[in-house]
């Protein structure tokens, strides 16, 4: 359901309210802990975000207005209720220019952007970007694709992986972790794909750089693993994977902050 400009206004501002209601300076501080920005952080944890976002959900209006916000909390809620048929191009570019911690970025590449008609474009596009949150969006969007559109072709993923290898040598942290990200979910796409994302990290193994070095290790030592040979092999055989979707995103969101 949408609402008028002013109504949209006064919704935000009573869901802000209520949002506030329930700051945790304890989970703020643990947040922290986990290289979440804590300003403008009222500490909710994100299954209670889902909770609190299911009776608006489609709601573009709302999603934009809660955005202008600017707390760490009606930003996740924007893109838990945002409309990815409705969402404007500009608005993505605008909303990824905002980005300061690496949990909203994953929520808008996670939750919405990877469920646009912009996203493959997108994620070329941000990952030459300089600043670092906009960059990881390009890269963090990837891994989404390759975890989410299942309908997507093989080919639409190879630019991805020649994107990966042209940024292999950023040293900022949270590009690399979402360089290796995105160049293990496509690998564990399909056996196609495992193939060509091997290769690619092997050329990124000789870079001489760190971060290079870093990531190519780490996608090497998962997709050579045997638990990644074990489900490759469970997908040939089952025609699915083993593991659920929701899982898999867990796995990945632990280990890539």
């Amino acid at each position: 359901m949408q609402y008028c400009n002013a109504a949209v206004q006064e919704l935000a501002r009573k869901i802000v309210e209520e949002l506030r209601s329930q700051t945790s300076p304890v989970n703020i501080a643990g947040m922290a802990r986990f290289h979440i920005n804590p300003d403008r952080c009222f500490g909710i944890s994100i299954p209670q975000l889902r909770i609190m976002a299911q009776p608006y959900k489609r709601n573009q209006s709302l999603a934009e207005q809660l955005w202008r916000h600017g707390w760490r909390e009606t930003r996740i809620l924007a893109t838990l209720i945002a409309d990815p048929k409705q969402i404007k191009a500009s608005v993505m570019e605008a909303w990824v220019r905002d980005l300061h911690s690496w949990d909203v970025c994953d929520a808008c590449c996670l939750n919405l952007f990877d469920k646009t008609p912009h996203a493959f474009t997108k994620a070329l596009q941000w990952s030459k970007r300089k600043r670092e949150f906009e960059k990881r969006a390009g890269f963090a969007l990837m891994a989404a694709l390759a975890v989410h559109d299942k309908a997507a072709q093989d080919q639409a993923f190879l630019p991805f992986l020649a994107a990966i290898e042209r940024e292999a040598a950023d040293e900022r942290n949270f590009v690399r972790k979402a360089a290796s990200w995105a160049l293990r979910q496509i690998g564990k796409r399909n056996k196609q794909l495992h193939g060509v994302s091997l290769q690619t990290a092997y050329r990124i193994r000789i870079i001489d750089s760190t971060a290079a070095r870093w990531i190519a290790a780490d996608a090497i030592r998962e997709l050579a693993g045997s638990s990644v040979q074990s489900r490759r092999r469970t997908v040939t055989k089952m025609g699915r994977a083993s593991a659920p979707d929701s899982l898999v995103d867990q796995q990945t969101l632990r280990r890539n902050r």
